[in-house]
């Protein structure tokens, strides 16, 4: 399969690479600066307790959306690898583009990603 017309395979690795440098440099500062939530009701206040599992529960889902966006990453690259960039995962028609610059990752066309939501 050829890429599709129109698509600066080179500038989407770059693009692709750069971000997945990004999210892992911020992975790592976040598993620095990570810290655990003291649940002892004895030692802080209801609320304190509350408002700091609502705070781990908000980074533990930052987390979890990075890794996804990382995998994607990883399987835009593997399509580029595969010469399979550039066409839907779903139904094999070349995607857009416009909106592969918009997300370089996005492994489905406009229509089959209409229908996964």
């Amino acid at each position: 399969m050829s890429k599709g017309p129109s698509i600066d395979v080179k500038k989407m690795e770059k693009v692709l690479t750069a971000r997945r440098e990004e999210l892992l440099a911020i992975i790592d500062v976040g598993e620095e600066t990570k810290t655990d939530t003291d649940l002892d009701q004895q030692r802080i206040g209801r609320l304190s307790r509350m408002d700091a599992m609502q705070q781990q529960a908000m980074e533990d889902e930052t987390g979890r959306r990075r890794e996804k966006e990382l995998h994607r990453i990883a399987a835009a690259l593997d399509r580029l690898t595969s010469d399979d960039y550039g066409y839907c995962t779903a139904c094999d028609e070349p995607i857009a583009a416009k909106r592969l610059e918009n997300d370089p990752a996005t492994p489905l066309c406009i229509s089959c990603a209409q229908k996964a939501s």
